[in-house]
This record gives C-alpha cells, structure tokens and sequence, in this order.
C-alpha cells in the first residue's frame, strides 16, 4: 500500500465527484471506505489504519473546503451506524446512537473518522438525506443516500485495490405529458441526453 497514492487518488476522486455534482454548500456526503479492500484484502479480514490515516487526510481538508458536511459509515458489526459532527446530527436531525467504534467492530475508517471530527458522535441513520456518496470497496452506502442517486461515471475506478463507486442525488421527476423541467442537474442522464439531441 502506498499512502501518497491513496491520497492523490482520493484527491482525484473527489474533484471527480465535486464536478460531476456541483453540490451546495451544506450538503451533506457521506463516505464508506474498506480499508481491507484498499490493502487487496477481502472486506472486514484486515483493517488498516495506515490506509485510513492516509484517506481522511486526504478527504477531510477537501470536504471542509467545499462546505460540506460529513459523516463515515461504519460496518454491520455496529449496524452500519455512521460518525458525524454534534452540528451535523442536529442539522439533519438524526438519532445518536451509543457505540464507540474501534478497529474490529466499525473498522478503521470510521474510528479515524471519531478521532479526527471535532466533537464526534455515531448516529443511527441518515434517513436518506445524502446527497453525495463516496463508497471505497463496496460497503453499500445508497441506503444513506436520497432519491434519485445518479451514478457517477468516473474514470478513476479505485482507490488503492479498492474498487471505487460514487454517486450524487437529484430531486424526483413528477408529472405527466404536460410536465416541463428546467435546471436538469449536471452529469444525470437526462443531462447527457439533452446534450446528444440538442
């Protein structure tokens, strides 16, 4: 494993994701990581802290720059409850939860996570209220994420051995035949469609 390289890959992913999705300040993102699968372990057989260490370096600076708000999803172990900021859990109103994550019940991104965010809490769920999603080694982030998540196509497909998946959430078409919409949100397909038949 190197470290510089996770972090440029992360650096990279990222600004992939910030492009694609042109979120507001404010969003909230949320991030599932396997630092096993960033070592070319399966998923829960070798957590690293190095590989963590290395991610959130990398990721923190960047969500904080942009607005954002962060939370890290932890492992069924603790029933996939997430670490955020007390500001964040009164913003989104979530359910704080009673668990301190650690190496082998979490895994090591979440606990860099509660070590690292400034007044940290673990909460039950996000409800579905993110609207970006960053998933490094197929942790299974989407029931965090609100309808509609748009897939985002990224030329960067891991990070590490870890296969990388990122996604961003748009509002929900309604209507019928007289529906009209304007503002389509950047990098959905409809987005792309519009493009190829303009």
């Amino acid at each position: 494993m190197n470290e510089q390289e996770i972090k440029e890959q992360v650096k990279e992913a990222f600004s992939i994701l910030m492009n694609a999705a042109k979120p507001e300040k404010g969003s909230l993102i949320v991030l599932g990581c396997s630092t096993s699968e960033i070592c070319g372990k399966r998923i829960g057989s070798g957590s690293s802290e190095e590989a963590a260490k290395a991610l959130l370096s990398a990721l923190l600076p960047l969500v904080n720059e942009a607005g954002l708000d962060l939370a890290v999803q932890g492992c069924e172990h603790i029933n996939r409850s997430l670490c955020c900021s007390r500001a964040t859990m009164k913003k989104y109103g979530l359910q704080q939860v009673w668990v301190k994550p650690w190496l082998h019940a979490g895994g090591a991104c979440v606990t860099e996570a509660y070590a690292r965010i400034p007044d940290a809490v673990m909460v039950e769920s996000l409800n579905g209220q993110a609207t970006l999603g960053i998933d490094v080694g197929d942790t299974l982030i989407g029931m965090h994420l609100h309808c509609v998540a748009v897939p985002v196509h990224s030329p960067l497909r891991h990070i590490g051995e870890a296969n990388l998946v990122m996604a961003f959430s748009r509002p929900k078409y309604v209507g019928g035949p007289r529906a009209q919409y304007d503002n389509v949100p950047v990098g959905s397909d409809a987005h792309v469609q519009r493009k190829v038949t303009e």
